[in-house]
Formats: C-alpha cells, structure tokens, sequence
C-alpha cells in the first residue's frame, strides 16, 4: 500500500512513535501550505469568488492599501467596489 505525502488517512499508520510532545501537524510546511491553499481555493470557490492576478505600480498599490487601511476594509473590497463604480459610471454614460 503505497503513501501519498498528502494522505491525512494513513499517515499516522507508517510513522514510528517518538518521545516527547507530539507535533500540532504531520506533515511538512511546504505541503501545509499547499494544502492550506487548496482548501482556501475551494472556500473562496463555493462563496462565488474566483481568482485574478493583476500587475500595478506600487504607488497604485500603496494608494490603494492606505484607502483600505483608512476605511477598515480589505484590499479586494476596495477593488471590487472601485470596478462597480467603473461600470456605474459607464452605464450613466451610455444612456
């Protein structure tokens, strides 16, 4: 029976008991951070997010991260209602 490095069912079966206070995770950080961020993926997934990379100048960047600082709001809230803004004003263009 093979051990996949991301099997959370059987890992505990192959490891032999060691002295001392038992590690809060077994596995290792690189594949906790993997892990952590699939399942992070899937929340923001079944909440009707989706991902988008963007490039900015960091004077935009610091701009933006002190409005959302200011307001005590995240960075994505800002953009989200900056880009409804965007279409408002385009649709109160457009008629």
């Amino acid at each position: 029976m093979g051990v996949q490095l991301e099997d959370r069912t059987t890992i505990d079966m192959f490891v032999a008991a060691k002295i001392g206070r038992p590690r809060s995770n077994p596995y290792a950080r690189d594949v906790q951070i993997r892990v952590n961020k699939r399942e992070q993926r899937m929340r923001d997934k079944g909440n009707g997010m989706r991902r988008m990379e963007v490039k900015m100048p960091k004077e935009l960047v610091d701009l933006l991260d002190a409005y959302a600082a200011q307001h005590d709001c995240s960075r994505t809230e800002v953009v989200a209602l900056s880009i409804r803004e965007w279409f408002a004003m385009l649709e109160k263009n457009n008629d």
